[in-house]
């Protein structure tokens, strides 16, 4: 009686021991997930359907074909290259807080643009919304210039297996309306 008792015991612990390091390999797994970070280059020249593509100043990540991000846990940061011919290396660097506050890049008086940035619960899409500030001639005048304010949506969405991201953007202007869409798939290179 007293064996079958010690058997029984150790059958439990054995038992125990199996489900906890079972629950523990699984646990390790699924936080395992991929996110946005590592070094990125686009399929294809990123095609903004118009004259939008004006809006943004060398060095913003709307107009690079390659982007280093390292994603932490509140924020993303995004390293571009400098893409004028002949320039010296050099980057630029943005941060994208998910705390949903209104951030602010100033590219001198007449340029410049303020987002927010919100990243979903399953960390796999990021939404961020924009308003670009520049001021531009008037047309057939060009010594008159305007305040022009184009408003920006991208939608950031990381495959399963994180190894590409398409970002979908849709943009219009105050001054003339027509709203642009473009999508850019970006491949990761490590």
């Amino acid at each position: 009686m007293k064996n079958k008792r010690n058997v029984l015991f150790c059958l439990v612990i054995l038992l125990t021991g199996a489900i906890y390091f079972a629950v523990q390999a699984l646990q390790k797994n699924g936080t395992h997930r991929a996110d946005f970070s590592g070094e990125w280059k686009s399929r294809e020249s990123i095609s903004m359907g118009g004259n939008i593509v004006c809006s943004y100043d060398e060095g913003d990540r709307m107009l690079s074909k390659t982007m280093k991000i390292a994603e932490q846990a509140d924020f993303l940061t995004i390293e571009t290259p400098n893409p004028a011919p002949g320039a010296a290396p050099a980057t630029s660097q943005e941060k994208l807080a998910f705390d949903g506050k209104e951030n602010q890049i100033d590219h001198g008086p007449d340029r410049g643009k303020k987002f927010t940035v919100k990243l979903s619960a399953d960390r796999q899409t990021l939404t961020v919304n924009s308003i670009v500030h520049l001021v531009v001639p008037t047309p057939y005048h060009v010594d008159l210039r305007k305040q022009m304010l184009v408003y920006v949506t991208e939608i950031w969405k990381l495959s399963n297996d994180g190894k590409s991201i398409a970002v979908q953007a849709n943009a219009k202007s105050d001054l003339f309306g027509e709203e642009r869409s473009w999508k850019t798939v970006f491949d990761k290179v490590n």
